[in-house]
């Protein structure tokens, strides 16, 4: 998996990883493993996210000794960073087949921290999380975008569009146990309301305005915990597009949706809700052409970061 071969830019943890991390050869049993899939093949809009690994990576290592403020924790000396995957970039079909090995052989060993990427490199992820657990997943799903199109404008029949409504079809995922957070994207209202209608959970970017403290967003936090308490035993895997942002917090993205959430928002969420037992995460579509300032790199770093911090404080 060191062979970086197939891409050119693909970072090697030759160079600083996550937050300055090494490779996993240089920490004898790391909690936790950063990946980078370096992949933007299905995007629909804008490309540019095969470029988003790297670019979280150079904003991680403004995070200092990594000590949380919050929690007063910090992931250094216990995490991890293999680089991004040698994966081939001229078929959807032909990365996930390519994924597939590598991440099962990952997901085995380590909680994985996946970097992307556009979106359709999650259906690969959970289909290899459904191997290992072998039971149906529960998600938790930050997103401007429902992602449950049945294909791509009649042109394509999978990608970063569709992958919910795959893995919910393919019995990957339980839908009842499926929660979207940041919704906002036209769309019809058969597309629209997929999750809903088959028992899940969706809170708009409306349903969240004004809400952004831990006091303000309680009753949503409560009503998710309350959701996946009904079945305790279910692997539960995080997956954050950031384009749940608005374009004024992330405008290094793909496919920008104004209206969207604040950096506060996806922060207070992943705080309230750290401590449920997370069984990897994978972050996408940050699409550096399209950045400023670093504000998406930058804000994407720090939710990765918030992640690995509130699993360190809920393991104390």
């Amino acid at each position: 998996m060191s062979d970086t071969s197939f891409f050119t830019y693909h970072d090697s943890t030759a160079a600083p990883g996550f937050m300055r991390s090494p490779g996993p050869s240089a920490i004898a049993r790391p909690r936790w493993l950063v990946a980078g899939i370096g992949w933007d093949g299905a995007t629909t809009n804008r490309p540019g996210a095969r470029f988003g690994p790297g670019a979280i990576r150079r904003a991680s290592q403004m995070l200092c000794d990594g000590t949380h403020p919050l929690w007063g924790v910090s992931p250094l000396g216990e995490i991890a960073d293999i680089g991004d995957l040698p994966l081939p970039n001229a078929s959807l079909t032909g990365m996930r087949a390519a994924l597939a090995p590598l991440a099962d052989a990952l997901i085995a060993q380590h909680h994985m921290v996946w970097l992307g990427g556009d979106h359709s490199i999650t259906l690969p992820l959970l289909q290899a999380y459904h191997r290992h657990y072998r039971r149906p997943l529960a998600v938790v799903h930050f997103d401007a975008h429902c992602d449950t199109w049945t294909d791509h404008g009649g042109n394509e029949p999978s990608g970063h569009g569709t992958w919910v409504h795959e893995a919910v079809r393919d019995g990957i995922v339980d839908p009842t146990l499926f929660v979207q957070l940041g919704i906002r994207s036209p769309a019809a209202p058969a597309t629209s309301n997929y999750i809903a209608d088959r028992g899940g959970m969706i809170f708009t970017s409306r349903d969240l305005r004004g809400r952004e403290s831990a006091e303000g967003l309680g009753p949503i936090v409560r009503r998710i915990r309350e959701r996946l308490a009904t079945a305790p035993a279910s692997p539960l895997y995080l997956t954050l597009d950031i384009d749940c942002l608005d374009p004024a917090f992330a405008p290094g993205t793909g496919t920008p949706e104004p209206g969207g959430l604040s950096s506060n928002q996806v922060l207070t969420l992943l705080e309230e809700l750290h401590d449920l037992p997370w069984i990897g995460m994978d972050l996408c579509e940050v699409a550096p052409p399209y950045d400023h300032a670093q504000l998406t790199s930058n804000a994407a770093a720090y939710f990765a970061w918030t992640y690995l911090c509130g699993q360190m404080a809920a393991q104390r």
